[in-house]
């Protein structure tokens, strides 16, 4: 289904107001894209299309490689990472239900327990498009 979801003009719209709620939950948020799990970009807010290609690229892998240790260590499957630097946060979550992954960059003002539960909040927005649309 994945390779097909960044393709979909109702997943892509979709996508981009998803986003758009999200930014404006979170002053702090400096750049999100929405990807599906092999890679591909479906929506994006800030940031140039290289960055946003690139990003996307290296989100799969992480959440590939989050997959991987959670399971070798019989967890299950990863559902969000989080990495931490001086300048803030990325955070990136799977979209419930569907081959999607939302990363967001967040500066240091945010706090990560607010920084996570918006992007959990715009995961959960994310997974309301109909599953018709999706599957189109």
């Amino acid at each position: 289904m994945s390779d097909k979801l960044h393709k979909n003009p109702v997943v892509v719209e979709h996508a981009r107001a998803a986003l758009e709620t999200f930014r404006s939950h979170s002053k702090s948020l400096g750049y999100a894209t929405i990807l599906t799990t092999d890679g591909f970009e479906v929506a994006s807010i800030a940031g140039d299309a290289q960055q946003t290609r690139r990003v996307a690229s290296m989100a799969s892998s992480m959440q590939a490689l989050g997959d991987a240790v959670a399971r070798d260590l019989k967890m299950g499957t990863c559902d969000y990472i989080i990495i931490a630097a001086p300048s803030g946060y990325v955070i990136q979550l799977r979209v419930p239900g569907y081959d999607l992954v939302i990363a967001a960059h967040f500066d240091s003002a945010e706090t990560l327990g607010k920084a996570l539960s918006v992007a959990r909040l715009a995961a959960n927005d994310m997974a309301q498009v109909s599953v018709a649309a999706a599957a189109a």
